[in-house]
């Protein structure tokens, strides 16, 4: 007779979530470059990852719901940032200006440089802006992230290269998308594509389950 106890814990699927396959890039990341950091600014590099997952956040509207121009380009937001009175629009602005010059650098850096703005550009407007985001830090343990971000940033920059050049990163499929699809309609295609990406969903059964808590 055959065991389906066991056959059942053979054929069952693990569950990775994006967060926790970005932490093993980013740590092989790190190994690989032979690079330490604290744990606080490695979290940080796994959610910056899992943010762009989404080209759309690399861009913004040309004009926000009030039909006011948007700071668009590193420049505009940095000088939003530093002649507005607005703390945390601020904050806000030169985060953002931080992150995406941390994100472009290191995946983009190669097509910078043949651009009339280089990485070069990004990399200096990026360490200004976690310096400045640094000090404006309430928390020291916050101000610390930023404040080694800043000092370190091309250290950075090569570890999400090194992610860009070794993984799948750079699909134009977003694993939260495909995820979410998976999850939505049960689609073998987007379990196929996850499973090729190292991300082996739950069966569908067991992944209903998981949505009811």
């Amino acid at each position: 007779m055959e065991d389906k106890t066991n056959k059942s814990a053979v054929t069952t699927d693990l569950l990775v979530s994006p967060g926790e396959f970005f932490k093993d890039l980013v740590r092989q990341g790190f190994a690989q470059r032979k690079l330490q950091t604290y744990p606080m600014v490695e979290s940080y590099l796994v959610d910056l990852l899992q943010y762009y997952l989404e080209s759309r956040n690399l861009f913004d509207t040309e004009f926000d719901e009030s039909g006011k121009k948007n700071p668009t380009t590193l420049a505009e937001m940095y000088l939003y940032a530093n002649t507005t009175e607005d703390l945390t629009l601020k904050i806000e602005l030169l985060k953002k200006l931080g992150d995406r010059s941390l994100y472009m650098s290191g995946f983009f850096g190669d097509s910078l440089n043949r651009k009339v703005v280089d990485v070069d550009y990004y990399v200096s407007m990026g360490g200004v802006a976690f310096a400045a985001l640094a000090a404006q830090a309430r928390q020291d343990t916050t101000a610390r992230v930023y404040s080694t971000i800043s000092k370190r940033f091309i250290d950075f920059v090569d570890v999400l290269t090194h992610i860009s050049h070794n993984s799948f990163v750079k699909s134009n499929e977003s694993i939260l998308r495909l995820y979410d699809r998976y999850l939505t309609t049960g689609s073998e295609l987007a379990r196929e594509k996850l499973a090729e990406m190292g991300v082996l969903p739950l069966g569908q059964d067991q992944a209903k389950q998981g949505r009811q808590y």
